[in-house]
């Protein structure tokens, strides 16, 4: 057997750190190979601090801010495909030709299955079908990584890419409602806004699901990452210009902080095991 690994896929620049940025960091220190896929440069993101970068420099900046948030994290490979950022739905980013969107998807599918085939992770983590919240990039994510997962594995796919490599899981990181309506209520007792409200009351009263968040049942596995929280949270400020002293997460207090981002939760879709697990690595073979 290889080195164990573990291979996350995220759309831009920060991601890594929200839903996964503590079993990046505890994985790495139990000795798994952790190799990261950034699909964009994040050039269409917010700016805390105007002497932090520019629009025209905001994309070479955020590489830099990457950087030095895997060092925290103690990522052994970054790979940036370095598509532009799509924004979101509606806009005109989404239509630029450089962007993720309007990337060719088999292009955008090989290049992960060239990075699965040579790391030869066991472990493969994404979005779910709605991007976590429904950001096109993250959504665009969710569909290469997926059939990347399943093409890396078929040697009649994409055959100049590599030998063919079956990874054992795939995990969607999500959050359980019943977690966010916790949460929810901890930041109301801290008097600190909560976010995405106004959108999780309007899908509310419109009877539709909330725009973030998984019905409890599909969360099959929970890591207890407290360990790395501090790891965690230095590397989500390593991110200047997305984590200014206003932003949410750089509001939370850091024992609530600790509280809320101890765990992180995942809906394993294909692999071995019983469920509920709290090891992405549980019922595989030791690398």
């Amino acid at each position: 057997m290889p080195q164990a690994a573990l291979l996350a896929v995220h759309a831009h620049p920060d991601d890594e750190c929200i839903g996964t940025g503590g079993v990046l960091a505890r994985y790495a220190d139990e000795g798994v190979r952790t190799i990261l896929v950034t699909c964009t440069d994040g050039a269409v993101g917010e700016i805390s601090d105007p002497a932090l970068a520019t629009p025209e420099n905001l994309a070479e900046v955020r590489a830099r801010e990457l950087d030095e948030a895997v060092r925290i994290l103690r990522v052994s490979r970054l790979v940036k495909l370095g598509y532009r950022d799509s924004g979101m739905a509606g806009t005109a980013d989404n239509a630029n030709p450089a962007s993720f969107q309007q990337a060719r998807f088999d292009e955008a599918v090989e290049r992960v299955v060239r990075i699965i085939r040579e790391e030869r992770p066991q472990v493969v983590i994404t979005y779910d079908e709605r991007g976590g919240y429904g950001h096109p990039d993250h959504i665009r994510a969710h569909q290469v990584a997926v059939a990347a997962f399943e093409a890396a594995a078929d040697s009649d796919r994409f055959p100049s890419a590599g030998e063919a490599w079956a990874s054992a899981k795939l995990y969607y990181s999500v959050v359980p409602r019943s977690a966010l309506s916790r949460f929810a209520e901890r930041l109301r007792e801290a008097g600190i806004e909560v976010p995405f409200r106004r959108q999780a009351e309007s899908a509310e009263s419109a009877d539709e699901d909330p725009p973030f968040g998984v019905a409890d049942e599909r969360v099959t596995t929970s890591v207890d990452v407290s360990a790395y929280v501090g790891q965690k949270r230095a590397a989500l400020e390593a991110h200047r210009t997305q984590m200014g002293p206003d932003q949410f997460f750089m509001r939370v207090p850091q024992d609530l902080f600790a509280e809320v981002f101890g765990r992180e939760t995942f809906q394993r879709v294909s692999g071995p095991g019983s469920t509920p697990e709290s090891d992405l690595f549980a019922s595989l073979p030791p690398g």
